[in-house]
C-alpha cells in the first residue's frame, strides 16, 4: 500500500533538492572557452583601437589619452555585459553553468593562464607610447602603462568577476 510508504520531507514539510552534480570536465571546459573568448575579444578590440587612434587624431600622446580611456571604458562595459549575459546562457548539450568553488576558481585561474598572454601585444603597443617624445630609451610618459595596467585588471579581474557573481546558484537549480 502507499500509505506505508516514507516520505522525504525536510524540515518544513519541504521535499529536499536532489543534490546538483560536481562540475565536470564538459562543464568547466564550457566555463573556460566562455571567460577566455570575452577576454581574448576585449583586449583584441582594445588593441585595435589603440592600433588605429594614432591615424584618427594627430598629435602628440595627449590629444589621444582622452579617447583610448573613453574606448576601452566602453570596450571594458561591454565585456562585462557579455560576461553576465554568457554566465546566465544555457547550452543546449551541457545545461547552465552553475556558481560552487570550482566554477569560480576556474573563472579565475585558468582563463587568466589562458587569455593573459593575449595581453601583451598591447603592452608593447603602450610601452612604445611610453617613449613617444622622450630621449631615446627614456620612459617620459607613465600614462600608457598605468592604461595597460588599468585594462589589464579589467580582463583579469573585472570579467571574470562578473561572470562569477552572474552564475546561477545551485540553490536556484
Amino acid at each position: 500500500m502507499v500509505d506505508h510508504l516514507p516520505l522525504a520531507f525536510g524540515p518544513g514539510g519541504v521535499a529536499p533538492r536532489p543534490a546538483r552534480p560536481k562540475p565536470r570536465r564538459n562543464t568547466l571546459t564550457l566555463l573556460v572557452g566562455r571567460v577566455t573568448t570575452i577576454k581574448l575579444a576585449y583586449w583584441a578590440a582594445v588593441t585595435a583601437v589603440e592600433l588605429a587612434l594614432p591615424l584618427a587624431i594627430a598629435g602628440p600622446l595627449d590629444a589621444r589619452t582622452p579617447a583610448s580611456v573613453a574606448a576601452a571604458s566602453l570596450l571594458g562595459a561591454g565585456a562585462i555585459a557579455w560576461s553576465v549575459a554568457s554566465a546566465r546562457s544555457i547550452d543546449r548539450r551541457l545545461g547552465g553553468l552553475y556558481r560552487s568553488v570550482p566554477t569560480i576558481a576556474t573563472a579565475f585561474v585558468a582563463a587568466s593562464v589562458v587569455a593573459s598572454p593575449a595581453s601583451v601585444p598591447l603592452l608593447l603597443i603602450e610601452r612604445q607610447r611610453s617613449l613617444e617624445g622622450c630621449a631615446p630609451a627614456v620612459t617620459c610618459h607613465y600614462g600608457p602603462i598605468l592604461f595597460w595596467v588599468a585594462v589589464l585588471a579589467i580582463g583579469m579581474v573585472l570579467v571574470p568577476a562578473a561572470f562569477a557573481l552572474s552564475m546561477r546558484s545551485q540553490e536556484a537549480a
